[in-house]
């Protein structure tokens, strides 16, 4: 199993998030991310998830990094990745919402226990201090 994620920040300086809907993890905060198909290129895997939970196109910048914790955890890539376009609006079914976040929010989103798992936090803080 591996997932794909971008990390999309705006001219703001806000990173883009989703809020979940699935039952196990509903309400908590998710980069734009998602499962990669069979045959799919891992790349396009990131790209697809972005524009189908959040709305917005984007276009890769370069590879961020791996995470994977543990064998029962899918591995996961996540990419910087510049808006090109689109509207928000949230995946039907999948995502609750979709907003930008500063740091500072996302700091204490993380402090309240509200991010999915904390490789997210540990993917923007690369970004942010790039």
């Amino acid at each position: 199993r591996v997932v794909a994620a971008c990390v999309v920040r705006n001219e703001k300086s806000e990173y883009l998030l989703v809020q979940e809907a699935q039952p196990k993890v509903y309400g908590l905060w998710n980069l734009p991310a998602g499962h990669v198909d069979k045959n799919e290129v891992i790349e396009d895997a990131a790209v697809r998830e972005t524009k189908e939970e959040t709305g917005m196109d984007v276009k890769l910048i370069k590879k961020l990094g791996i995470w994977h914790d543990s064998i029962e955890t899918p591995v996961k890539h996540a990419f910087i990745a510049d808006l090109t376009g689109g509207e928000l609006k949230p995946q039907e079914g999948e995502v609750l919402d979709v907003q930008w976040f500063s740091y500072d929010d996302i700091l204490k989103m993380r402090a309240e226990g509200k991010l999915r798992v904390e490789w997210i936090f540990e993917a923007i803080t690369q970004v942010e201090n790039t």
